[in-house]
């Protein structure tokens, strides 16, 4: 949403940059046993919900072997459910974790006694409840609290070789000596995807020299993928249109055309809701003004005449819980590990 509405409104020529590419990318490479430069790989989508069309070792297509991969690995079978039954429906593997992609179907949380079902709590980005917010507390409680230890360090070396798998530096490198860096960008779509819409944001490999980011056509996507797409490119164009005019009506359909929130939600249900979170973001909404004020007033009348509906009262179906300084001065190492790092997931691990 933010990629689209940057380069429609902004007028800014801009990029979206994940790393759910490359991750998915290590992972299918050491479940069938190769090293992830051997593993040649294509994928397309929307971000989050990106699919690998073709998994290639030295030029033969092995992705018919993932699944069975996926299935026997101890680990990657318990941590994965989510991913591993969306390949089984719909054909491909899904570049983004377990937890991401079950924010953006209808299936695997409608129900808070099944949620657990689904999700691995071992880790936060595999359906942990409010998890990326839990991890991003955490560090940033801690990054306040260590900072002078910080300052009294010596500056950080950015060594060539040391370089993470994040796009931005590859992608400022190449513009500006030419030298070519494939990856996957999300870009307008322009014909990369040909069966999505030609407005929408697009995940997909692209190649950049000093011309720039120049996205091939890759012809369509399997229909089914292209259709778990669609569902989601609706409510980003809704949330796009609705954020540039402060549309309140358009903000109501987003959230209605929202795969899981249509799940759990009825239409009185997300009137409300939306009136609920006008209200309490207004500071940070000014082209809502004026729908504020009347949520408000809508919001007091109901109170009046006690027709609100009834928040449910949760903790999440899989919420864990957020640590306390003190809690992470008890592992000083992992704590640091979760500040300074940008991928939340990779920090999580090594701890």
């Amino acid at each position: 949403m933010v990629t689209w509405y940057a380069n429609k409104y902004g007028k800014v020529n801009t990029v979206g940059l994940c790393h759910g590419v490359q991750g998915g990318h290590a992972l299918i490479a050491r479940l069938l046993g190769y090293e992830t430069k051997d593993v040649d790989i294509i994928c397309a989508g929307i971000n989050h919900m990106t699919w690998y069309t073709s998994i290639k070792h030295n030029g033969v297509e092995i992705g018919d072997k993932l699944l069975e991969a996926l299935e026997n690995d101890p680990v990657t079978s318990q941590t994965e459910k989510v991913r591993i039954d969306m390949m089984k429906r719909f054909g491909y593997f899904s570049t983004e974790s377990n937890g991401h992609l079950s924010e953006y179907v209808p299936w695997y949380r409608k129900r808070p006694g099944e949620v657990r079902k689904w999700i691995d709590l071992r880790d936060w980005i595999l359906g942990e409840t409010g998890g990326y917010l839990r991890v991003c507390v955490e560090g940033r409680n801690w990054f306040e609290t260590d900072f002078p230890n910080w300052l009294k360090e010596p500056p950080r070396k950015f060594e060539y070789d040391k370089r993470s798998r994040e796009h931005g530096s590859f992608i400022i490198e190449s513009m500006e000596t030419g030298r070519v860096y494939r990856g996957h960008f999300n870009r307008v779509n322009n014909g990369t995807i040909t069966n999505l819409p030609d407005d929408c944001v697009v995940e997909a490999p692209g190649f950049v020299d000093t011309f720039g980011i120049n996205m091939p056509s890759i012809g369509d996507l399997p229909l089914g993928c292209a259709a778990a797409c669609l569902s989601n490119i609706t409510v980003q164009r809704l949330a796009v249109e609705a954020g540039a005019h402060g549309d309140i009506n358009l903000l109501r359909q987003a959230m209605m055309m929202d795969p899981l929130v249509g799940a759990v939600c009825d239409p009185n249900e997300i009137w409300q809701m939306v009136d609920e979170m006008l209200i309490a973001e207004a500071e940070w909404l000014p082209q809502y003004a004026s729908e504020i004020e009347k949520a408000k007033a809508r919001w007091a009348k109901a109170e009046a005449e006690g027709t609100l509906i009834p928040p449910i009262i949760t903790e999440g179906a899989a919420r864990l819980h957020t640590k306390t300084v003190e809690e992470m001065a008890a592992d000083k190492k992992a704590a640091r590990e979760n500040a300074s790092a940008a991928d939340k997931a990779q920090a999580n691990r090594k701890a």
